[in-house]
């Protein structure tokens, strides 16, 4: 449909090509998703290379979309890029492990006190919902639903915390640990989602009341339980693993 410039009568047409870069957006998130939710639940294992032919026949996509999702996964820190061969799974070690948690656990305490100075009725309602989402996946045993909804709440908490460096800071190292961070939910000495789940209630009821100090200190704590979770399940053997030859 065409219409006129204003002021002049003269008519044109809108720049063709929008619609189409919009659905390649699109696309591009949805590949992104799908592979980062692959390689976060541990289809592939720790420092293995990525099956990209395999991955390309799962999505139906060539490698070109495949590579640049790759990328991106590469800058979160959840893979590794190797030059001219491909790449593979980040594996971390337990000190890396020790280390990117106890930085979380102060940037989610950080936050919680900062949130609770900023955040709106209209955002502790958000969180609300989004934490009974998430009892709801607990309650079916729905690890990957839950897992979504539980980083969003994270997520949302950072957001309301209304400081821009702290953001993007968190984001940075979130990536990094979003594999292990989910794997920790499995470890077998404590039944660490039924642990993590009342966590979450103490979380909630702290923002609720504003309570910062309170909340700071809930938060620093949850992210020290999973870091605990998280080198257990690390020392565990793996029932799915190959049997040794």
């Amino acid at each position: 449909m065409k219409s006129t410039i204003p002021d002049t009568g003269v008519p044109f047409a809108p720049p063709a090509g929008n619609g189409g870069d919009r659905q390649e957006a699109s696309l591009h998130g949805e590949i992104l998703l799908r592979l980062r939710d692959y390689v976060v639940e541990g289809n592939i294992p720790d420092g293995a290379r990525v099956p990209e032919r395999q991955l390309c026949e799962m999505l139906g996509i060539s490698r070109t979309p495949l590579r640049e999702a790759l990328k991106v996964l590469a800058a979160e820190g959840l893979i590794e890029l190797l030059p001219n061969r491909g790449a593979r799974v980040r594996q971390l070690s337990q000190r890396d492990l020790e280390e990117l948690f106890d930085v979380m656990a102060g940037l989610e305490s950080l936050a919680g006190r900062l949130a609770c100075e900023a955040i709106t009725d209209a955002e502790i309602i958000a969180i609300e919902q989004l934490h009974y989402e998430m009892y709801g996946h607990y309650l079916h045993r729905d690890m990957h639903g839950y897992f979504q909804a539980n980083q969003r709440i994270h997520e949302s908490i950072v957001a309301a915390a209304r400081n821009e460096t702290l953001k993007a800071a968190y984001a940075n190292f979130a990536g990094r640990i979003r594999r292990v961070r989910y794997s920790a939910n499995f470890a077998r000495k404590r039944q660490r989602w039924a642990e993590a789940m009342r966590e979450h209630e103490a979380i909630l009821d702290a923002l609720r009341r504003r309570a910062g100090s309170e909340l700071s200190d809930i938060l620093f704590q949850h992210l020290r339980n999973k870091r605990t979770a998280a080198i257990e399940h690390l020392a565990e053997p793996q029932e799915d693993a190959p049997a040794s030859p």
